[in-house]
């Protein structure tokens, strides 16, 4: 976030969907993993109401936001190497600040809507959550309302949408593959399909151990298989991202090195004033 922010070389659609991403990982990543590490540090198993509703709000946003720049991104690239001469105006400054806003304004009222449905019911079962993070389905199992069909409903709804928006992004990077295919140039080819298969292995391992997750029905029973799927939709792809997205970009490393350099300028020249 930082290096595309300072270096104006990077002041590009590509890299402003970067940071925004950027900052959807950093988030998900925190609401989830501190709270996880301290209770398992201080051998606690406790988490407040407020917190529970806090984590269920910020993790369906971030994830959805994540989704939905992963979208952009793909589109993004597909108009730049399949439409090069419309790229300047299809993604103009404007468009891409529109695309940006409507990703995180659509996911602030869709997290909303998934929170307040959730947490509308009485629970009047057992306080205990068979997982290391407040999950809507597991929440679902302590409500004394039969209202799990209802959200399986909303539930399968989204997991339709993720299909839809990964749908989309297959559509694109395949496009992409069949343009870069006619480049004669060998490293063009690779450069291109070692950055698009790993954002769609990521894709496909998100969309689908959060789809076995949230529509499978809840045992009574915890299941380390549960557990499995929640690291990999929740955990894993913030992870991957920077690396897929920036520790193997060359802009974001030249960048970087520039930003680190005059970092130790500044601190030398401190240090002998």
């Amino acid at each position: 976030m930082t290096v595309v922010t300072t270096d104006h070389h990077l002041h590009s659609p590509m890299y402003w969907f970067l940071a925004n991403l950027s900052i959807l990982d950093l988030g998900s990543i925190s609401v989830i993993v501190p709270k996880s590490m301290a209770n398992s540090l201080l051998n606690t198993r406790t988490i407040s109401y407020a917190g529970c509703v806090s984590q269920v709000f910020l993790l369906f946003l971030f994830s959805t936001a994540d989704l939905a720049f992963l979208t952009i991104m793909a589109y993004d690239r597909y108009v730049a190497i399949c439409k090069p001469l419309h790229y300047e105006i299809t993604m103009n400054r404007r468009a891409c600040v529109q695309m940006a806003a409507g990703a995180w304004a659509s996911s602030v009222m869709y997290s909303a809507l998934h929170t307040g449905n959730t947490f509308s019911l009485p629970f009047c079962h057992s306080n205990i959550i068979n997982q290391f993070f407040c999950e809507i389905p597991q929440l679902l199992r302590l409500s004394c309302y039969d209202a799990y069909r209802r959200e399986l409903a909303a539930l399968a709804f989204s997991v339709f949408l993720a299909l839809g928006c990964f749908v989309f992004i297959v559509v694109s990077y395949v496009q992409i593959f069949t343009a870069v295919w006619s480049i004669p140039s060998e490293q063009g080819r690779q450069k291109a399909f070692s950055t698009c298969i790993p954002h769609l292995i990521v894709g496909s391992l998100f969309i689908s151990t959060g789809g076995i997750a949230y529509t499978k029905p809840i045992s009574d029973s915890p299941s380390p298989l549960d557990l499995l799927a929640a690291v990999l939709y929740s955990v894993v792809p913030p992870l991957m991202n920077p690396v897929i997205y920036s520790m193997r970009n060359k802009e974001i490393q030249a960048a970087l090195r520039k930003l680190l350099h005059r970092c130790g300028k500044c601190m030398s020249t401190s240090e002998w004033q």
